[in-house]
C-alpha cells in the first residue's frame, strides 16, 4: 500500500479537506526521489501544499486522487495524495510549471 512501507514517518499532517496525509522516510526515498530527484530538499514545500494549498484538484485520471498545489519558488509543487479508508497518504510529489486538468474542488 502506498506510503506504508516501514520505517519512521517523514509527516503526516492534516489537509483542508479535513483528512491527514502521510508518508513514510523510505517511501519518499524509495518512490517520490526515485521518480523526481529534484524533490530531495523540498519535503516542507510538499507539507505546506498539502496543509496550506493555493488550489487542489480532482485527477481527471483516477477521481479518487487529489492534487495538491502551492507555489514554490519558480514552479508549483504538485502533492498527489489519496484520502483512503484509515487515513490519507502520499502518492507522489513533483514540481511543475502549470497545473494539471481537473475538477477545482478547492481554492485559497
Amino acid at each position: 500500500m502506498f506510503g506504508f512501507e516501514g520505517g519512521p514517518l517523514l509527516f503526516d499532517v492534516k489537509t483542508p479537506l479535513g483528512f491527514r496525509v502521510h508518508c513514510t522516510e523510505e517511501y519518499w526515498n524509495r518512490k517520490v526521489l526515485a521518480d523526481h530527484d529534484n524533490m530531495a530538499d523540498m519535503v516542507e514545500d510538499v507539507i505546506q501544499a498539502l496543509v496550506e494549498p493555493d488550489e487542489v484538484r480532482v485527477s481527471s485520471s483516477d477521481p479518487d486522487v487529489l492534487l495538491f498545489y502551492v507555489m514554490g519558488t519558480k514552479r508549483f509543487v504538485c502533492a498527489v495524495a489519496r484520502d483512503a479508508e484509515g487515513g490519507g497518504f502520499l502518492i507522489t510529489a513533483y514540481t511543475t510549471d502549470s497545473m494539471k486538468r481537473g475538477v477545482t474542488i478547492w481554492t485559497r
